[in-house]
């Protein structure tokens, strides 16, 4: 039977073993146990001032988000906030169930990074999105940042070998998804035929339904599926670039959202099912110096990518040309670089983020072979590393970035030129700041089937001392929307609201 429970469990009582820390600084904790290991951590050796100090930004960060809580049923057409026992390093929407009148019902992919005291897992949660213009705006405000959401409800867990450091859906079917641990591996799943497992410790670990082998090294971070084909894409600590096909490991049945069936060709090899089935390389790329910590595809080619890392570059590829950059900007950032997303309706537009709080616009016609490079326009709206940027998929000029400074940044590029003297306090082409987070904002995703709706995770370890927080929310679309509708609609209530303002 599969579960239908909330997406957050009580953890088992055992042994921690907390796994080696990630460049990152990601280290789960479970939240009930915040102040334990917050003293176990410090060992008591902590000065007074930098106790006192970090007191000061706890009080900071909790005056902020009271303030922005304060401020939901303005700026936010929905909004609902789930607690995560544990952290979850990523977050992607899956495919839509059903519709009804006033909500959808739709599949969202989650992890559980714990300390080893129970198993790593991926979850597969049903979502109830909420149509626009539905919810009342004293309800979503009204939530309890301790408690689990009634729109988010497990639907099936998967014991993952290792924990969840990514999660990347395949666009021709969403039911197949890509993950990333701490191997040189990337697995695939079908998480429709994958069995629903209890996550108890000792338990064994779920079998993917594919691996892909190619990596020397771990790689941990970077990964892509092709929107045009089924093609996957990876980078790792062996600063390599690593490309697959997945086509002959589908059905073509498989090829249909709605088929209950297995998608995963079933190899029978040997007639041996204990050991998933293998897939190499179809090409491994070199150019990078340093571990490579994104990739992204372009969207009309499964042929062309691009790559960030560690070593500040920004490389684009051409697989028809063979192995090495086509082109190579040497210093994209003056810091490692996070992320990077190529904009699904201009091929020509590249985004990047990096650990120097900035977001970078690149057009690749403007980039040249010999490592020259020069962004379109530079971001700056972050006060700590960027972390994911990822653009928005009803709107080309539109894009989001997410930050360690807890910040959820949307940005606009057809903003930043009609920036006015009035608005000269933020930040050019900044039109809204999702600030429901109090810790490091590590991943989000636009959701496709509703193009407004964003979740969004954190890690929470920094703040309340671990587990982490999923919020799946909506912004007022008087905000985004052309001025004009918003103004001719506004003018509608212009008589009700000079009423309203003329009574004593």
């Amino acid at each position: 039977m599969e579960s239908d429970e909330a997406a957050a469990s009580p953890q088992a009582s055992g042994g921690t073993v907390t796994p080696a820390p990630k460049k990152r600084g990601r280290k789960p904790k479970i939240k009930e146990d915040s102040q334990t290991q917050q003293q176990e951590q410090s060992g008591g050796k902590m000065k007074e001032s930098s106790g006192k100090k970090t007191k000061q930004e706890e009080q900071s960060v909790d005056e902020k988000y009271t303030q922005w809580k304060g401020l939901v049923p303005i700026l936010y057409d929905w909004l609902a906030n789930h607690n995560l026992v544990w952290p979850s390093l990523s977050c992607r929407w899956g495919p839509q169930l059903d519709q009804a009148t006033y909500k959808n019902r739709q599949r969202l992919y989650l992890s559980e990074q714990t300390d080893g005291s129970v198993p790593n897992t991926l979850v597969i949660a049903n979502c109830e999105v909420v149509k626009p213009r539905v919810a009342a705006a004293e309800h979503i405000s009204q939530f309890n940042e301790e408690a689990r959401s009634p729109f988010v409800k497990k639907y099936k867990t998967i014991i993952h070998p290792g924990e969840v450091n990514r999660i990347r859906e395949l666009p021709q079917n969403s039911k197949i998804i890509a993950t990333h641990t701490d191997s040189p591996d990337v697995l695939i799943w079908d998480v429709e035929t994958q069995p629903n497992r209890h996550a108890v410790l000792g338990a064994a670990t779920s079998r993917p339904d594919l691996i892909l082998t190619g990596h020397q090294d771990n790689a941990e971070f970077a990964l892509a599926m092709c929107p045009t084909e089924p093609f996957v894409l990876s980078g790792g600590k062996d600063k390599s670039v690593v490309l697959w096909s997945i086509q002959d490991h589908i059905t073509t049945v498989g090829t249909d959202s709605k088929s209950s069936g297995s998608i995963i060709k079933q190899t029978g090899e040997g007639g041996d099912k204990t050991e998933s089935p293998s897939v190499g390389p179809r090409g491994v790329y070199h150019g990078h110096d340093d571990t490579v910590e994104d990739v992204a595809f372009s969207p009309t080619s499964a042929q062309e990518f691009c790559s960030v890392g560690d070593d500040s570059c920004l490389i684009l590829w051409d697989a028809r040309t063979g192995t090495s950059p086509v082109t190579k900007v040497e210093k994209a950032h003056d810091a490692d670089l996070h992320c990077v997303d190529w904009n699904p309706h201009d091929d020509n537009l590249i985004l990047t983020g990096s650990a120097d709080n900035t977001v970078r616009l690149y057009d690749r016609r403007n980039l040249t072979s010999n490592g020259v490079g020069t962004p379109i326009y530079t971001f700056e709206g972050h006060k700590a590393a960027v972390l994911c940027v990822q653009w928005c998929p009803d709107k080309s000029s539109v894009f989001g970035s997410s930050a360690e400074d807890g910040l959820l940044n949307i940005w606009d590029y057809d903003r930043v030129s009609k920036k006015s003297d009035r608005a000269a306090k933020s930040p050019a082409g900044l039109f809204f700041q999702h600030a429901g987070h109090r810790d490091k904002v590590v991943d989000f995703h636009w959701n496709a089937a509703d193009p407004w709706t964003i979740v969004s995770v954190s890690d929470d370890c920094e703040t309340t001392g671990g587990g982490g927080t999923l919020q799946i929310w909506r912004m007022s679309d008087l905000i985004y929307r052309p001025e004009e509708e918003v103004l001719a609609e506004l003018e509608t209530f212009k008589s009700h609201v000079m009423t309203c303002a003329s009574k004593p």
